[in-house]
């Protein structure tokens, strides 16, 4: 079968497409004129961005459907291609979450997190590899944390997710590239985000559940993550110099870092204001059925909108030659001094 080529429109399918991350990757994507499939839950929020879509030039399709179910993702499949033809880019981006101490959350609760976090990426790419594979083309991205690689407190069920998110997408990277495959997965680690999930999140905390600062604007993401599908060569992509600061002091200093969010996020992730009774809960049921929430949370005051750090993931290449020279040049002066 014929490759097409980057200028033409792709198809692409975006779970979690309704609000947040996923809200602003529909933004990105539908820019450049691409076949868009839309899959959430929610029906308001499903058809608010779908105007989006449209009022930016890109055919759009939506699909009510749970990725916890397999069945619903690979419904969601046969209906883009259906609709648009061969899928040519996936993006994960479903989850649902708990804010409470691991002992507050109930063994369902806990599933529920699991089996639409974690097994719902894992749902979903079954169903696009198993259009992917028998054509040696496509891209999948998996819209990460530094949390697949560092647990918070009061979030051990997402962080357990998204962990498991992390090793099996390893996993899967390696069969791919040992089998040849023209399939590409990629998966890109994102920082804290200004998103509506924390006024809709199941909370048992004191306080309103808020993202550990500094707070980013899911349009930073969603550039990253449409880099990503332009670029899958990569393992992953780190997001927001945070992210970079989190992942390489986990991995030379785990202790004393275990420490420090034992003794700052446990505050760091609520705010003064007590929780408050009517906020929705989106775990069992979607909290955009009736109301389009957006993109943006409620944190756009601290919220950054640019990170030079996403620039250093995609050209860490340049980097290393650039740091590679400097030292080149210094050793080179120091010889010359007879150092």
């Amino acid at each position: 079968m014929r490759i097409r080529t980057r200028s033409e429109p792709r198809t692409v399918v975006i779970t979690g497409a309704t609000a947040g991350v996923g809200r602003a990757c529909v933004r990105a994507f539908a820019t450049g004129g691409d076949r868009l499939v839309l899959v959430a839950r929610g029906s308001a929020g499903l058809h608010a961005a779908a105007a989006e879509a449209l009022a930016a030039g890109s055919p759009v399709r939506t699909v009510l459907a749970d990725v916890s179910d397999p069945e619903a993702c690979e419904g969601a499949a046969a209906h883009a291609e259906a609709e648009f033809g061969p899928i040519d880019v996936w993006v994960n981006d479903a989850f649902v979450s708990v804010f409470a101490p691991f002992t507050e959350i109930t063994p369902e609760e806990f599933s529920r997190v699991t089996e639409v976090t974690y097994l719902g990426y894992v749902n979903a790419t079954r169903a696009a590899l198993r259009r992917m594979l028998p054509r040696d083309h496509g891209t999948i991205v998996q819209v990460g944390s530094a949390i697949a690689y560092l647990g918070i407190p009061l979030q051990t069920a997402y962080s357990g997710a998204k962990h498991a998110i992390q090793g099996w997408h390893e996993a899967l990277r390696c069969e791919l590239l040992a089998t040849g495959s023209g399939v590409r997965v990629t998966m890109v680690q994102l920082p804290a985000v200004n998103t509506p999930q924390f006024d809709w999140v199941l909370n048992r905390l004191r306080g309103r559940a808020r993202p550990v600062p500094p707070v980013h604007q899911p349009e930073l993401a969603a550039r990253a993550v449409r880099y990503a599908a332009d670029h899958p060569g990569r393992r992953e992509y780190w997001v927001g110099a945070s992210t970079a600061a989190t992942l390489l002091a986990n991995a030379v200093a785990p202790g004393p870092l275990d420490r420090y969010l034992a003794r700052n996020d446990v505050d760091a992730q609520q705010d003064d204001q007590p929780r408050r009774d009517q906020d929705p809960d989106n775990l069992w049921t979607p909290a955009d059925d009736d109301a389009d929430h957006g993109a943006h949370g409620r944190f756009d005051a601290e919220a950054r909108e640019r990170s030079a750090q996403p620039w250093a993931s995609q050209h860490h290449g340049l980097l290393a030659a650039g740091g590679a020279a400097l030292l080149g040049a210094a050793a080179v002066g120091a010889l010359a001094r007879g150092r």
